[in-house]
């Protein structure tokens, strides 16, 4: 019998919480465009799943993010210079794993969302000499110039990119620009600007006034760097808003934060891990927020403008997205946790200024950037696949 769907596998690593958002994206993406058949797409993370000993340098990594975020510009630098992409270490503890999975799948197509494993795959389809038959695609989630150089690896078949940014880093590291289409962000389609009735209805799903300012705090999917020093300023500010605080997967975060939301002098909410963050940023006037390339790109199409975490210098692919919002309008740069109230306070005295900034998110994101990924993806398929759904 004739097989009637392809089979695409994406690779990832939970290294943060974008590189997850994006996987989700275009597997969701996929299964939707090849009417809802799961059997199409599998998603693996390829550096945690292969060994413990990368599970636990995973950890690590998470745990500084969430303890340590003042280190982080430290690691970018030391990973920056061992380069661990290139490194027998690694590539022994995770290919027998990611080859397993693959030669029990056997994809047509198999998409990277993370620097890390697309050298893995490289290495792979060349071992089994599948490197014209397979092709491998790598979705850059870093938007701007400045990212780590584990993302140019010259056996990847197409990149697709956020920007002309993004473009010209990666043609600056060598890579071919005919391998290199600027696609936009995997934002899910579900990250979308909504009317003030729809805002309402989801204000009032948390509980919260339907009419009242809401201010979004994103502690992100780990739980933690400055966002919940922000978090305790806030709470202690005399001010006409209501807050949500997403603590992530910080159990311990998300109980602290549930005391101190007892003694703010405004409604806060409390909540912990949400499959749910598109929800959140509808409810909000304003999110408050380390800049993740992915998350700043969900608000921007939410047209949710931004209160940037910079109290602590961002890493080098970071500080290009704090150079754009703060350049183009769209977001606000919180140098000091103690200046968030009076940023919030001048927010509401001066009306113009937010209308101001939710003007500047427009124009920010590519129009049906997902979609764009979609069908680039599946223009690689074989040639029976693009021809039934061609058909359809």
């Amino acid at each position: 019998m004739p097989q009637t769907t392809p089979k695409i596998l994406i690779i990832s690593s939970d290294t943060g919480g974008g590189h997850r958002s994006a996987a989700a994206a275009i597997s969701d993406g996929l299964e939707k465009f090849w009417k809802g058949d799961s059997s199409v797409v599998r998603v693996i993370k390829a550096v945690e799943e292969s060994h413990h000993v990368t599970d636990k340098l995973v950890n690590l990594y998470n745990w500084m993010l969430r303890n340590r975020q003042h280190w982080m510009k430290y690691l970018y630098w030391f990973v920056n210079k061992i380069r661990p992409e290139t490194r027998e270490f690694f590539h022994k503890r995770c290919m027998g794993y990611v080859r397993d999975q693959f030669e029990k799948w056997c994809p047509h197509v198999v998409v990277s969302v993370h620097p890390l494993t697309q050298h893995i795959f490289a290495r792979i389809l060349k071992e089994l000499n599948l490197s014209d038959q397979v092709p491998l695609v790598t979705v850059v989630t870093d938007p701007c110039y400045g990212f780590w150089k584990g993302w140019a690896c010259e056996d990847v078949s197409l990149y697709l990119v956020a920007n002309e940014d993004a473009r010209d880093q990666l043609i600056d590291y060598g890579i071919s620009p005919s391998k290199i289409k600027v696609s936009g962000m995997p934002v899910n389609p579900k990250f979308r600007e909504v009317d003030e009735k729809d805002a309402q209805d989801a204000r009032r799903v948390y509980g919260l006034d339907p009419d009242k300012f809401t201010v979004f705090v994103n502690a992100g999917w780990v739980g933690g760097g400055n966002i919940p020093q922000i978090f305790r300023e806030l709470v202690r500010g005399e001010l006409d808003v209501q807050a949500i605080f997403l603590a992530g997967k910080n159990e311990e975060l998300r109980l602290e934060a549930e005391q101190l939301a007892k003694t703010a002098k405004f409604p806060v909410k409390v909540i912990g891990y949400s499959d749910e963050i598109e929800k959140l940023m509808h409810s909000a006037n304003v999110m408050v927020s380390k800049l993740g390339g992915l998350t700043t790109f969900e608000a921007l199409a939410c047209r949710l403008p931004i209160i940037a975490d910079v109290t602590t210098p961002p890493m080098p692919q970071e500080a290009g997205t704090s150079e754009l919002l703060e350049r183009r309008g769209a977001g606000i740069l919180l140098k000091k946790s103690t200046d968030i109230v009076p940023t919030i306070q001048s927010l509401l005295a001066d009306n113009d200024e937010y209308s101001r900034m939710k003007a500047a998110t427009i124009g920010m994101t590519m129009p049906n950037s997902t979609e764009q990924i979609i069908k680039e993806i599946n223009a690689l398929l074989p040639h029976p696949f693009t021809t039934s759904r061609a058909a359809v």
